[in-house]
């Protein structure tokens, strides 16, 4: 679901800043790289829970988590 809606606003995005209409396309690139950075945090998650567990941490994804 991240996937598509990523991919949906980022070319929303993409088509509203052609046209000019900052507003609208900034709004739309930071939703479509919000979701982005959900992903990659989802997947980053996922190679957790199955290799049973990080050692490392989630490197980018651990200073948004502890934002929300």
């Amino acid at each position: 679901m991240c996937l598509i809606v990523t991919i949906i606003m980022l070319v929303l995005s993409i088509q509203n800043l052609m046209q000019h209409q900052w507003l609208t396309g900034m709004v739309q690139l930071l939703i479509a790289l919000g979701f982005l950075v959900l992903l990659l945090r989802n997947i980053q998650k996922t190679r957790c829970d199955r290799n049973g567990g990080c050692d490392n941490g989630c490197m980018i994804t651990d200073w948004v988590a502890k934002l929300v």
